[in-house]
């Protein structure tokens, strides 16, 4: 109850400041399953489009709205959700940051053995003759000595033991990339329409910009869904980037005719037709 209360409060304010004309140039309002698709200039753009629809239609009708800045506090986020029933997006995707590879200490530096203040010893020279030394190798001491006392043989020795072999930490897995058309697809199979800016961001020039591939996965995916180019006049006025105080000005939404991906049509002269359509819709 207080959503709805609150959804005509805002409805009154909205068009008290802008006065939220629709004009239907190309289409008469239908309550049929449809993307609208417009100009974005300003976060207002969303609020200017909703109001502008017939109340059969916005209960139908959901916006898309950016996470980082319509749900980064709770009224906004209270707004989006329980008024506009808006389908949320994320503009920027972060990667969390790499786990730091372990750094082996530093090996301790090797020092020349210190020098002795002793003096060294003297060494007398022998007269006594030089006698033939025997030589006994390492293989036959041991028989040498166990004759001698008369010890049973030793064990051999051992095989040298192999270093365990080294494993090496595997590399952490990278999280997998969300799609960020999964909410609009979503909201599309749960049989709604929806409202969606193709530029991705603002523009500030007075033209849409490039639209991004979105719209053309959308209709790709659901070409049953009726496709509906809208232009948001007057709205960055009303709100110019930047600004938080909204200023009355006369705005309008004019929605032209309904277009369609043709048979074996690519993805950037659909994109440019679209934008075209858009663009088409200022000087009506």
């Amino acid at each position: 109850m207080l959503a709805k209360l609150t959804g005509w409060l805002l409805l009154g304010i909205v068009r008290l400041l802008t006065g939220a004309q629709a004009r239907w140039y190309g289409c008469p309002p239908k309550a049929e399953q449809r993307i609208y698709f417009a100009n974005h200039q300003s976060h207002a753009d969303l609020v200017m489009i909703w109001a502008a629809l017939p109340e059969e239609l916005r209960s139908i009708t959901r916006p898309i709205a950016a996470r980082d800045y319509w749900a980064n506090t709770p009224f906004k986020r209270w707004i989006t959700t329980e008024v506009f029933n808006a389908v949320y997006v994320e503009r920027a995707a972060t990667a969390p940051a790499a786990a730091a590879a372990p750094v082996a200490p530093p090996l301790p530096e090797a020092r020349p053995p210190a020098a002795s203040n002793a003096p060294a010893e003297r060494i007398e020279p022998s007269m006594e003759p030089l006698l033939p030394i025997e030589t006994i190798t390492a293989a036959e001491a041991p028989q040498e000595i166990q004759g001698q006392l008369d010890l049973p043989a030793p064990p051999p020795p051992p095989p040298p033991v192999a270093p365990p072999p080294v494993i090496e930490p595997e590399a952490p897995a990278e999280p997998p990339v969300a799609d960020p058309l999964a909410p609009l697809i979503d909201a599309l199979r749960s049989g709604d329409s929806i409202i969606i800016f193709p530029e991705g961001t603002r523009g500030h020039t007075g033209e849409p910009q490039k639209f991004k591939s979105g719209l053309y996965a959308l209709a790709t995916m659901f070409p049953d869904v009726v496709l509906v180019p809208a232009w948001i006049d007057n709205v960055q006025r009303v709100m110019p980037k930047g600004e938080i105080v909204p200023v009355p000005i006369l705005c309008s939404v004019t929605f032209g005719a309904p277009i369609r991906v043709e048979e074996g049509e690519e993805r950037r002269p659909f994109l440019d037709r679209a934008r075209a359509a858009v663009i088409a819709l200022r000087d009506v």
